[in-house]
């Protein structure tokens, strides 16, 4: 056999065999890709995203597009081959699998995580925008989760609100833990709740739920924190959180979407369609961020891939989260101008000045 016959064959059988390799060796990574972006103002799958009833809306127009990351599932195993194409592609980032599914979560796990923070931030969502409306919404603090076999199991339901701990007015969740901790363990707290189905029917019948008791628990120790063995922490097995109580009915309908970024969009759809001006003056917007009850803008992850995302839906502007502002200022696709927002109040003066054409004094992103 000619020598250069031989040396091409034995190359094409090495690249045979290192491509082989490549398909069949697994590494501990994933991929992140643009996902579907869904406009806050228009239907998904044939039913308005935002539904309102009980007080007057208006029309709208244009976009104000929520933006998604499609991630691979945890139990998919990456090959070499697959990872070296995602780290050169544009459109894709990879990324240690811990990542995206830290201390070995499943899932399944990372599902359910997802759908309980799109729904807290749904919830966030409806009170930030009509706070910032100046529309009451009635708040209050209620047993989110009890701990099964905890000193509450049994005495405290789900759906109880906490008027009060040892006497002491409760405003916020996080005043209930700071008032057991008070205790030691084996000592009684007192709480004063009004039980779930009272508070369940005075909401229905549009009244102040009454009839609290008077319900004491005994303490018991936190289970040991490595990381402060000597803590002897006093719990009693629930997890506090917050209920509101809406003047109407604002209904957010959006399958197959988890994870709490798409809060700032859905905020700003609300408003939009409560309010006579149209928000957008037409154009098409697309941003993302996480918000909170009081309206502040926080930071997501995949910034990246929902700038491609939001502009190959289309999008001119993108609402960026202040702390996501550097990394999206690296790698901006271009024809997409980003607009800096700390709060939902920020977003939706820029949206005005977007409207008004004023767009030079818009406040944008840098590097660095």
């Amino acid at each position: 056999m000619p020598r250069r016959t031989a040396t091409m064959l034995a190359s094409t059988l090495i690249l045979i065999a290192l491509l082989c390799a490549g398909v069949l060796i697994r590494v501990p990574y994933s991929e992140m890709s643009p996902g579907p972006t869904v406009n806050t103002l228009g239907d998904a799958r044939g039913e308005p995203v935002l539904h309102i009833s009980g007080h007057k809306t208006y029309p709208t127009s244009g976009n104000l597009n929520m933006t998604t990351v499609r991630v691979t599932g945890a139990d998919y195993d990456m090959n070499i081959v697959e990872a070296v194409y995602g780290w050169l592609a544009h459109d894709s980032v990879v990324v240690p699998h811990d990542t995206l599914y830290p201390d070995g979560k499943t899932e399944e796990e990372s599902t359910q995580e997802n759908a309980e923070e799109f729904s807290q931030s749904q919830e966030s969502a409806k009170v930030a925008a009509l706070e910032e409306l100046k529309i009451p919404v009635t708040s209050r603090v209620v047993v989110s989760t009890v701990v099964k076999d905890s000193a509450a199991e049994g005495v405290l339901h789900a759906g109880d609100v906490i008027e009060a701990v040892d006497g002491k007015a409760v405003e916020q969740p996080e005043d209930v833990a700071k008032l057991v901790t008070k205790h030691k363990p084996g000592e009684d707290v007192v709480f004063t709740v009004i039980p779930a189905r009272t508070a369940a029917a005075a909401e229905k019948a549009g009244k102040e739920p009454e009839g609290s008791r008077d319900v004491t628990l005994t303490t018991r120790k936190a289970p040991e924190d490595p990381s402060n063995p000597s803590e002897d922490r006093a719990i009693v097995g629930i997890q506090a959180g917050t209920d509101h109580t809406f003047p109407f009915e604002v209904d957010i309908k959006l399958a197959d979407v988890g994870g709490p970024s798409a809060g700032l969009m859905f905020s700003l759809g609300i408003i939009d369609k409560l309010t006579p001006d149209k928000l957008t003056g037409g154009k098409f917007i697309a941003g993302t961020g996480t918000i909170d009850d009081d309206g502040e803008v926080g930071p997501i992850g995949g910034i990246n891939m929902k700038l491609v995302g939001a502009r190959d839906a289309g999008a001119r502007y993108f609402l960026t989260p202040d702390d996501n502002c550097s990394a999206a200022a690296s790698d901006t696709p271009d024809g997409l101008t980003l607009v800096r927002v700390k709060t939902l109040h920020d977003a939706k003066k820029s949206l005005e000045k977007i409207r008004a054409g004023d767009t030079a004094g818009l406040p944008s992103c840098s590097k660095g």
